[in-house]
């Protein structure tokens, strides 16, 4: 099981901290919203997290566009592509997604990490946030984060 804290310092900015126990890693995570999403223009984000799932080791920095299609579509669906360099392969990788969401707390991402797909359905209370995850799509996993 994952751990996360977070804290936004800004309405764009967030920074904390990911555990990994079964990698007795603890990481430095950041997230900036560089550009906001627009009617006709998808969002920017870049940041660091730990490396892919699955690494024992390493550090990711990255860059995505994301855009809610809703409007477009009438379908509750937003696709991610970027790239990001992972520091224990020393790659660059296309990354993308899609996440659909059910309802205001309930939702789907289908993460695309470069190198395997993994399916998570995920469920938020408040400030609390349960993700379970089908790592490489066959292994189960479970993350929980606290947004304070």
């Amino acid at each position: 099981m994952r751990t996360t804290l977070t804290y936004w310092l800004t309405s764009r900015f967030s920074a904390g901290v990911e555990y990994n126990p079964r990698a007795g890693r603890v990481s430095p995570l950041a997230n900036l919203l560089a550009i906001r999403e627009t009617g006709n223009r998808p969002a920017l984000v870049v940041g660091t997290s730990s490396d892919r799932i699955g690494t024992p080791s390493g550090q990711a920095f990255y860059a995505t566009l994301s855009k809610n299609l809703k409007r477009e579509t009438g379908l509750p669906i937003a696709p991610y592509g970027g790239v990001v360099y992972g520091t224990y392969e020393g790659k660059v990788r296309p990354i993308g997604g899609l996440n659909v969401g059910f309802s205001e707390s309930v939702t789907s991402l289908l993460i695309f990490d470069g190198v395997h797909v993994h399916p998570t359905f995920n469920v938020s209370l408040k400030s609390h946030n349960i993700s379970f995850l089908l790592i490489r799509g066959r292994d189960p996993g479970l993350s929980y984060s606290v947004v304070f």
